[in-house]
């Protein structure tokens, strides 16, 4: 999955497939995580978010499951 970069404290890149619903968080320090069955319409709110880390905090961590890559 292609990860475009954000401008955020917290991440450092952040990619999303549609078909699958699955959105691809990579965090400054190197990690990656996967998080399932996140809906188009949340990583578009995260993309155009004032701040992604509060967005991604308030709206997307602990809310889907997900894995570390």
């Amino acid at each position: 999955m292609e990860r475009q970069s954000v401008s955020s404290s917290n991440l450092a890149s952040v990619g999303y497939d549609p078909n699958s619903e699955t959105l691809e968080i990579e965090f400054k320090g190197g990690t990656i995580y996967r998080y399932f069955n996140v809906p188009s319409f949340v990583h578009e709110q995260l993309m155009s978010a004032n701040s992604h880390g509060i967005y991604f905090n308030a709206n997307i961590k602990d809310k889907y499951p997900f894995e570390r890559a």
